[in-house]
């Protein structure tokens, strides 16, 4: 067992690892700026953890950034928090750089989930009111809404298929009645019924812009985010990302 350190604060975990040894996760800073007794929303940063070397990954100029998956070439996928704490997109992080991947037109807040070998990216864009959530796929850098209503996608292979937890009809507890499903890309060549290239909506990464004030964005993402990681902390048991009962 090893100890991997944190990046100044108190808190840390690993989230993910790959083949060749290298970890991600998440760490306060020095200090634990922006702890307020509870670990409910710290100034955490997602870290990459390489055979002794720790490395912070940054955010999109923002106090709090997520890294959720870790491909076998080093590349990270999460979010973060944009500049001014105003918008929570989804992020990649490549050969050292940080991307943002953007979302869906007309939303606010994306999260990144997995990322396979060939750099497919599978996560989710959000509305501003966080009432809406579609599933999307980021391709060469475009981002592709699949159209369809399927639930979150929470991890992609080297073939492209998709895998998640899902709600069938009825059923309002995935953890009572929730099922895993599977999602196999088809074109429209192969034969596949109800399959229309044409649904599929693509657009170039972009920050988008609504009507709220700067200070009416950042209270939604926060909530977002505090949503974001009780979901998180309750799938993977991490206490640290558990929102506190203000939230």
């Amino acid at each position: 067992m090893l100890d991997i350190p944190t990046l100044g604060g108190t808190f840390a975990f690993a989230e993910c690892a790959n083949n060749q040894g290298q970890v991600i996760g998440g760490s306060n800073l020095v200090g634990d700026v922006g702890c307020t007794g509870s670990l409910d929303f710290c100034a955490q940063h997602a870290f990459s953890w390489d055979h002794g070397t720790l490395t912070d990954l940054g955010t999109l100029g923002g106090s709090f950034s997520l890294a959720e998956w870790l491909n076998n070439k080093g590349e990270a996928v999460g979010g973060a928090f944009t500049a001014g704490d105003e918008l929570f997109h989804a992020t990649l992080w490549r050969d050292g750089q940080i991307s943002d991947l953007g979302t869906l037109p007309g939303d606010c807040f994306s999260v990144a989930n997995a990322i396979n070998s060939k750099g497919q990216i599978v996560g989710k864009s959000f509305s501003c009111d966080g009432s809406t959530e579609r599933a999307v796929v980021w391709v060469k850098g475009a981002i592709i809404n699949l159209n369809v209503p399927i639930p979150e996608p929470i991890n992609i292979n080297d073939k492209g298929q998709l895998a998640g937890d899902g709600l069938p009809p009825g059923c309002d507890d995935e953890n009572i009645c929730g099922h895993e499903f599977l999602l196999i890309p088809c074109a429209a060549g192969q034969g596949c019924e109800g399959t229309d290239d044409g649904n599929a909506r693509t657009s170039s990464p972009a920050i988008t812009t609504n009507a709220a004030t700067p200070t009416q964005r950042r209270r939604m993402t926060k909530e977002f985010v505090a949503q974001l990681r009780a979901r998180l902390a309750q799938r993977y048991h991490i206490r640290g990302l558990r929102a506190s009962p203000r939230d």
